[in-house]
């Protein structure tokens, strides 16, 4: 999809007039937080559009040379020849620049795992999947706090929430959505056989309070006393909170905290972010058709990655890529990889849904 010469200007200009606006002082308040997310919005999509445009100015200007030097000829046709071959790839990373962007890339993410079939593997493996979240973030110097745990009796998770924050945390992780699946043998394996289990992935772009209007009368709150795993520990006092939205039906309880505020606070949290997401879902469902076909289809029934520890790979199915270094993808540097493929997957298929 090439751009045309007309648009790169108007794109060029564009982004002149923003810098401009930015760097006279005039602009407080609104005006300045719109223009510096325009800037920042636009500036990837400028950088790319002068990069075209130097190298379709310089081959017109290589062409339009009449150089009566044969050595001087030869030169010039070798260097058109480089820009040609560079053109197209330039052209590419312009049209991904300027494809529609998911206004909730930008957000922090709320990261849910649960442990599916399996039971007491299936809550290990869900530990080593909020592990390997946790180290990819901190390669990316993201912070994670995590909201609620359910841990299991063997050190696993029943269920984890915890709350991801940082630059385009939900670009990033927006594809991990969906059904993991492990294969190993379980450490209560005696007979040393190998067993499939599986935990879900739900990643949840975090909903700000203007974002979604909670009114108290669509609320039940019940406050009860926390207990941890197996009854062992109780609260002395009345701190966790189960909150029901009553047109929803959503329901999210928080006892992590000593204090109910606490609790309420952050069940709050979860259950904005839930609204949200389910109001995405509910305004995408006219393009649903159109999003199955895509990478980032948001299906968190569907299975879409297995992890086999006998063999060491892992295997994206979306995209039928398989990577021998289980290990290094669990320790974090490998997810990205990963990650990577499946962004360059969704990109490739919009800009091919444009050309339709």
């Amino acid at each position: 999809m090439a751009v045309s010469d007309a648009r790169l200007g108007q794109i060029g200009a564009r982004f002149a007039e923003l810098e401009a606006r930015l760097a006279s002082g005039t602009l407080e308040g609104e005006a300045f937080v719109a223009a510096s997310r325009d800037y920042a919005e636009l500036e990837p999509v400028a950088r790319a559009a002068r990069a075209v445009q130097v190298m379709r100015d310089e081959l017109a200007s290589l062409a339009a040379l009449n150089e009566p030097d044969a050595e001087m000829r030869a030169l010039a046709e070798e260097e058109m020849q480089q820009l040609r071959g560079a053109l197209p790839e330039a052209e590419r990373a312009l049209a991904i620049a300027m494809l529609p962007r998911d206004s909730a890339d930008v957000r922090p993410a709320m990261l849910e795992i649960r442990a599916g079939t399996g039971g007491d593997e299936a809550a290990l493996f869900a530990a080593d999947l909020f592990r390997m979240y946790e180290r990819f973030a901190a390669e990316q110097g993201w912070k994670v706090e995590v909201i609620s745990a359910n841990a299991s009796e063997l050190g696993g998770f029943k269920e984890v929430i915890a709350h991801v924050a940082g630059q385009g945390v939900f670009a990033r992780l927006k594809f991990e959505s969906g059904v993991h699946r492990v294969q190993r043998v379980p450490v209560t394996e005696s007979g040393g056989r190998i067993h499939t289990s599986a935990a879900t992935v739900a990643v949840l772009p975090e909903a700000d309070e203007v974002d979604v209007a909670i009114e108290d009368k669509d609320l039940k709150i019940d406050i009860y006393r926390a207990s941890g795993a197996g009854g062992q520990h109780v609260n002395t006092t009345d701190s966790a909170v189960r909150i029901t939205h009553l047109p929803t039906g959503l329901v999210v309880t928080q006892q992590d905290e000593r204090s109910q505020h606490k609790n309420r606070a952050k069940a709050m949290q979860v259950l904005r972010t839930r609204l949200y997401d389910l109001r995405r879902e509910q305004a995408q469902g006219a393009e649903a058709e159109a999003r199955r076909a895509l990478v980032g289809s948001g299906d968190r029934s569907e299975r879409i990655r297995t992890y086999n520890f006998p063999q060491g790979r892992v295997t994206d199915h979306r995209i039928n890529l398989t990577l021998h270094r289980l290990p290094e993808v669990l320790a974090g540097p490998g997810l990205a990889e990963l990650i990577d493929a499946l962004t360059a997957e969704d990109q490739a298929k919009r800009l091919a849904a444009m050309d339709d």
